[in-house]
């Protein structure tokens, strides 16, 4: 008996290490560079090595997002909705947040990396996953619902924190170069977050209907969801604990990230929000592809609930982390945006609102979502 339970943990052991191999890597490539980093990195000019180097953080980093997602959508599955999808938000806006303080702490010129990151995050998830979820979902589904009042409260906040976050440090007089003053930067960190955490408990608490789908009352509703069929999960402190092991490797391999990034910047002459760019693909790829997943099974109130969510916990939390990041290290952060990307992001607010206010969606609302992605695809490259 003693030997069948031994056999059995062992065999339990395997399985898990050969689905957390990702974990492995994570851990494996982290204690490499925290070893011979700073050797490997001296010297980048080899255009074989760094683009080895490169690479090689980016798969890991990606592959750990990934399961960042999986086991966030697993507890997902668990906690169900609204709390379930908050969870799966949370995760991966704690890991942006980690990886740009990461960056920001490392080596010097990174007083943009929080203002591009975070308007590579708002264009690429409101526009381009948002044009495509309901592009992709328009087309396979002709028309799809979802519950107004709930993107109405996601825009309500946004709006207002993405303009007086990214627009307005431009206009201000008491300091200069799209920055804050001290006092600025500590009422709008307080703000931001006060606002944050009264969203938070208006999702969780008061309204949760609010961000549930609205067929839900549907007698055919469950034969529509099929999502989730295929997604195995185990017990809840199972998944928090890998959760919580793959997120923390993330930080050092982040801080290891920027230097090529940065090496690549000056060496090519690319333009300098293409850091903010990668680090923002990098968080963001494994949640879109969940939100396109879920509007081409017809759940288009999930999709909502990450994008929207997403775009609104990366300004709610992450202007107050940086602001305080700045304090702290008397570090100078530059929000205010460009007066070309200022001009972006204010239209596609403007799209967004006059998206989200029908209960229903179209592949063209996709296409116009998708079209503003690709303008700032274009900016970025050519001003």
């Amino acid at each position: 008996m003693t030997e069948e339970k031994n056999s059995n943990n062992g065999s339990d052991l395997l399985r898990i290490l050969r689905e957390e191999w990702a974990l492995i890597a994570s851990v494996i490539t982290t204690t490499l560079f925290l070893l011979f980093g700073s050797q490997w990195m001296a010297d980048l000019s080899d255009p074989f090595w760094f683009s080895f180097i490169l690479i090689w953080l980016f798969t890991v980093i990606l592959f750990s997002a990934f399961a960042v997602v999986h086991h966030a959508e697993s507890l997902a599955i668990i906690l169900g909705e609204p709390l379930g999808t908050l969870v799966l938000t949370l995760s991966v806006i704690g890991v942006e947040v980690l990886m740009i303080s990461a960056v920001m702490l490392t080596g010097e010129g990174k007083a943009t990396i929080a203002r591009d990151t975070m308007f590579s995050v708002v264009m690429t998830l409101l526009g381009g996953m948002t044009g495509i979820s309901l592009l992709l979902g328009g087309m396979k589904h002709h028309e799809q619902k979802y519950n107004l009042q709930g993107a109405i409260a996601f825009l309500a906040l946004i709006i207002p924190l993405a303009i007086i976050g990214l627009i307005l440090p431009t206009f201000t007089t008491s300091s200069e170069g799209g920055t804050y003053s001290t006092f600025q930067g500590i009422f709008i960190a307080i703000m931001a977050a006060g606002i944050y955490m009264t969203f938070l408990a208006v999702q969780t608490r008061r309204h949760q209907e609010y961000f549930k789908d609205p067929r839900i009352k549907d007698k055919d509703f469950e034969d529509d969801v099929h999502l989730y069929e295929e997604h195995e999960t185990r017990s809840t402190t199972y998944h928090f604990i890998f959760l919580l092991l793959y997120i923390l490797p993330l930080v050092v391999l982040a801080k290891q990230l920027a230097v090529p990034l940065q090496y690549a910047t000056k060496a090519f002459s690319a333009p300098p929000v293409l850091s903010g760019f990668v680090v923002g693909v990098l968080i963001l790829t494994p949640e879109a592809i969940s939100a396109v997943k879920a509007a081409l099974h017809n759940q288009l109130q999930r999709s909502v609930n990450i994008l929207l969510g997403s775009v609104l916990a990366t300004i709610g939390l992450t202007v107050p982390a940086v602001l305080v990041i700045g304090l702290i290290t008397d570090q100078t952060i530059v929000l205010g945006l460009e007066p070309v990307e200022a001009i972006l992001l204010a239209t596609l607010l403007a799209v967004s609102t006059l998206t989200f206010s029908n209960t229903r969606t179209n592949a063209l609302l996709g296409a116009i979502h998708l079209l503003m992605f690709l303008a700032y695809i274009m900016v970025m490259f050519q001003c």
